[in-house]
């Protein structure tokens, strides 16, 4: 009697967990609808602070790229190739990574050397009402850069970027991050925060105005007015330009970049 029992409740769960796949695989294709698509025009993490709150679609694969111009009152700095790959695995799914990046003085003595590679996967939560895209990124920049430029140990971090697209063109974003550094003695944790205002002037050129604010803890925050545009010079291939203004002291006086983005599709077919 306690086999036959055993077997009709191993019988329901095998029900239950088949039911469960069912359940979940039909909510995935119906959400996978709203997910983007080849068909859908480039959108980059760049050139303004706040990252794309849409994913690439399955199956295409993103490369972003720039280099900044910076300058504070002890000299300036240039920095590049800021790559980022963004790889679409599943509906509404991404893995990216940010490769080490270069900076090195112009003016004055200072360090020099690479950033960290920084692997992460990013979901997109979306498509709300009203238009609103939310996504949510987790990552990590792993200690391979020096020291001196990025830091000590992994420092892993975690974001949320939204837009929500208004009439005539018009748009907002923005973005939360917060950062973790637990190797280092001080300075563990830093909260950054984003808003843009947007314009899409024609089919293929927009414009933003942002504000970039960091709040590390037990040091003064840096403050940034950022602002820019893009053209598309294809549905996948764009190029871009910012100039950020810093607000306090302890920002950067200016900040002038420029980017080229581009998207290959059909990769899993």
């Amino acid at each position: 009697m306690f086999q036959n029992r055993f077997g009709a409740v191993a019988r329901l769960a095998e029900l239950g967990c088949v039911l469960a796949a069912l359940t979940l695989a039909a909510a995935t294709a119906a959400r996978a609808d709203g997910c983007p698509k080849p068909s859908d025009e480039i959108a980059t993490d760049r050139p303004d602070v706040t990252n794309s709150s849409i994913v690439v679609p399955v199956g295409s694969l993103q490369n972003e790229n720039g280099i900044n111009l910076t300058g504070r009152s002890s000299g300036r700095s240039i920095d590049g190739s800021n790559s980022r790959w963004r790889l679409g695995i599943a509906p509404c799914l991404e893995v990216l990574i940010d490769l080490p990046s270069y900076i090195g003085t112009v003016k004055s003595p200072g360090a020099s050397g690479f950033f960290d590679v920084a692997p992460g996967i990013k979901w997109q939560i979306s498509p709300l009402p009203r238009k609103l895209d939310l996504s949510i990124t987790a990552g990590v920049a792993l200690p391979t850069g020096a020291a001196e430029i990025a830091g000590r140990g992994a420092q892993p971090y975690i974001q949320l970027p939204w837009s929500w697209e208004l009439h005539d063109g018009w748009g907002v974003s923005g973005m939360f991050t917060e950062f973790f550094r637990p190797a280092e003695l001080s300075g563990q944790h830093m909260s950054e925060a984003t808003f843009v205002i947007e314009k899409k002037l024609t089919e293929r050129i927009s414009m933003f105005t942002e504000y970039v604010g960091d709040y590390p803890d037990g040091a003064r925050p840096t403050q940034l007015i950022n602002s820019g545009g893009l053209y598309q010079i294809t549905p996948t291939q764009q190029v871009d330009f910012h100039v950020a203004f810093g607000l306090n002291r302890n920002s950067p006086n200016y900040i002038v970049g420029l980017g080229y983005s581009f998207r290959v599709d059909g990769l899993f077919r």
